[in-house]
C-alpha cells in the first residue's frame, strides 16, 4: 500500500502558499500597471503600495485559515473564506487611503484591477493545487490512512462516505471494535481495540483515528482518547447524529465550548448581508422595469370589480413573524365573508375574469416586490402561508416550522418544481428545507431564472 508522498512536506507546502499569495498580488499589481498605465516601471508610491499590500495578505490570510490543511473540505468553503479575506483587504486599503489622504496619488482603476487580479490569481492557485492533489490522490499518492474505532452502522457509514470521495485522500486502514466478529461482510478488516489499535498507530500504519462510537459509549470513548495520548496522531470524533433531522448544521464555539448546531438559519453574518444586497438590488431594478405594467394592472383591477387595487393579507415569514403581504386583488371584496379563510383549490371559481388571468400568469404577485423592499420578504424563499393555516400545518407536517428559518419568498425551490397552490404540502416542505440547507446566491439566481420559465408551465398556480 503506497504511503503518503507529500506528508513529510506538508508544512513546507503551506509555507509555499504563504509565499506565493503575496507574490501573486505583487504580480497582479505590476500587470495591472502595465495594462492600464503602459509600463512595468511604476513610481515609488506604487511599489510601496504593493509591498504594504503583500504584507497585509501575509497577515490577513492566516486569520481565515487559508493555510490550514484543506483535505476533505469543499472548494466552495475555501473560496468563501478567500473572498471574505480579500473584502477585508479591500476595506483596509480603502480606509488607509482615506485616512492618509493619498487617494490622489493612485489610479482608482489600477487599485480595483489590483484587487480583482490578486483575487483571481490566488483563486486560480488554489484551484490548481486542488486539481493537482486530486490527481495524485486518485493514483494512490498523498493518502492519509484512517483507523475507524467502531464497526457498527455509524462506522460503516463513515467508511462508505470516504470511499465515495477518493479525492480527499483518506483511506480506511481498518475498523477497530470490541466485538470484531460483528462485521462479516466488510472488505475492510476488523481488529480488536485493546490488542491492535495502539500497535498499529505505533507502527506508523495509521495517520488518523476516527472515533465512530454511539453517544452512549462515552466511557469507551474516553478510554480510546486516553490510549491515543501517547502517540502523535490526529484523533477525530464523528458524532452519532445522523439519525436526527439536520438542517444547515455546523460546529461552532460558544464561550469556549464546542457546540454542534443541528438546525440553524443560513442567513447569518456575511450571508445575511449578501442576501439583503441581492434582494434590494434586484427588487429595485425589477420594479423600475415593470412599473408601467403594474399601473395598467391597477387600472384593470379597478375596472373589473369595485374595491381596492391591492389585497392585503396576513402571512408568516422569518422567525414566525406576521406581516401584511400585498397582491393585486383578484376576487370580489366579499369572497371570504361567509367561508372565512379557505385554502385555494384547483378549478375554483372565486376570482373575477381579470383576476383569473392575473393568477394564471402570476402577475397578481408583482406587488410583493414592495414587501421585499420593506424587508418583509425575499425574492427567493419558502412561500408564506396565512397564520390560520400555519397553526394547522405545524401539527401534522414534520419540520413545517423550520421553513421560517429564512424570510418568505416571492418564488422558491418548491414553486419552480411545480409545487404550488393545491399541491402536496409535505413534498413542498421537503423542497423548502432543501433550499434552506443548500442556500447560495447562485441557487437563488437559478431559481429566479427558472421562475420566469415556470410561470407559464405551472399546473397549480394559485
Amino acid at each position: 500500500m503506497p504511503r503518503s508522498v507529500l506528508k513529510p512536506h506538508a508544512s513546507l507546502f503551506a509555507a509555499g502558499l504563504r509565499v506565493c499569495d503575496p507574490l501573486l498580488s505583487v504580480a497582479a499589481g505590476a500587470f495591472a500597471y502595465r495594462g492600464y498605465l503602459g509600463s512595468f516601471d511604476p513610481p515609488e508610491q506604487y511599489l510601496l503600495f504593493l509591498a504594504v499590500g503583500a504584507l497585509g495578505i501575509a497577515a490577513v490570510f492566516p486569520m481565515f485559515r487559508l493555510y490550514e490543511p484543506q483535505r476533505g473540505a469543499g472548494l466552495a468553503e475555501e473560496l468563501r473564506r478567500l473572498v471574505i479575506a480579500w473584502l477585508l483587504i479591500a476595506a483596509l486599503v480603502g480606509g488607509a487611503i482615506f485616512a492618509t489622504k493619498t487617494g490622489i496619488g493612485f489610479s482608482r482603476v489600477w487599485v480595483t484591477a489590483w484587487l480583482l487580479g490578486g483575487f483571481l490569481a490566488t483563486t486560480l492557485l488554489r484551484i490548481s493545487v486542488r486539481l493537482g492533489l486530486r490527481m495524485l490522490r486518485r493514483r494512490g499518492l498523498n493518502q492519509r490512512h484512517v483507523a475507524i474505532v467502531g464497526a457498527g452502522s455509524l462506522g460503516h457509514r463513515v467508511a462508505d462516505r470516504l470511499a465515495l470521495a477518493p479525492w480527499a485522500g483518506l483511506r480506511v486502514h481498518a475498523f477497530y471494535d470490541d466485538a470484531p466478529a460483528t462485521n462479516p461482510v466488510s472488505r475492510v478488516p476488523v481488529h480488536p481495540i485493546e490488542s491492535r489499535l495502539a500497535l498499529d498507530v505505533a507502527a506508523g500504519s495509521v495517520d488518523q483515528v476516527w472515533i465512530a462510537l454511539p453517544l452512549r459509549a462515552d466511557a469507551r470513548i474516553r478510554e480510546v482518547l486516553t490510549m491515543m495520548r501517547d502517540f502523535p496522531v490526529e484523533v477525530r470524533f464523528v458524532p452519532d447524529i445522523y439519525g436526527f433531522h439536520l438542517l444547515n448544521h455546523s460546529v461552532t464555539e460558544v464561550a469556549g465550548l464546542p457546540v454542534i448546531s443541528l438546525t440553524e438559519t443560513p442567513m447569518a453574518g456575511v450571508n445575511r448581508i449578501v442576501k439583503a444586497i441581492e434582494d434590494y438590488t434586484l427588487a429595485t431594478l425589477f420594479l423600475v422595469v415593470v412599473s408601467p405594467v403594474m399601473v395598467l394592472i391597477a387600472v384593470g383591477v379597478k375596472l373589473s370589480s369595485p374595491g381596492p387595487v391591492f389585497y392585503r393579507q396576513q402571512r408568516v415569514t422569518w422567525n414566525g413573524e406576521n406581516f401584511e403581504m400585498l397582491k393585486f386583488r383578484t376576487m370580489p371584496i366579499d369572497a371570504e365573508a361567509r367561508s372565512g379563510p379557505v385554502w385555494s383549490t384547483q378549478g375554483e371559481r372565486r376570482a373575477t375574469p381579470f383576476g383569473a388571468f392575473l393568477r394564471r400568469t402570476s402577475l397578481d404577485e408583482l406587488p410583493q416586490f414592495i414587501n421585499v423592499l420593506a424587508g418583509e420578504m425575499s425574492l427567493v424563499g419558502p412561500r408564506p402561508e396565512r397564520p390560520e393555516f400555519v397553526e394547522q400545518f405545524r401539527q401534522r407536517i414534520p419540520g413545517y416550522m423550520q421553513k421560517h428559518l429564512v424570510k418568505a419568498g416571492i418564488s422558491g425551490w418548491a414553486q419552480v418544481n411545480d409545487l404550488r397552490g393545491d399541491s402536496d404540502l409535505e413534498q413542498r416542505i421537503e423542497y423548502d428545507l432543501y433550499y434552506i440547507d443548500h442556500w447560495s446566491v447562485w441557487f437563488d439566481l437559478r431559481i429566479l431564472v427558472l421562475t420566469l420559465w415556470h410561470i407559464l408551465k405551472s399546473h397549480n398556480a394559485r
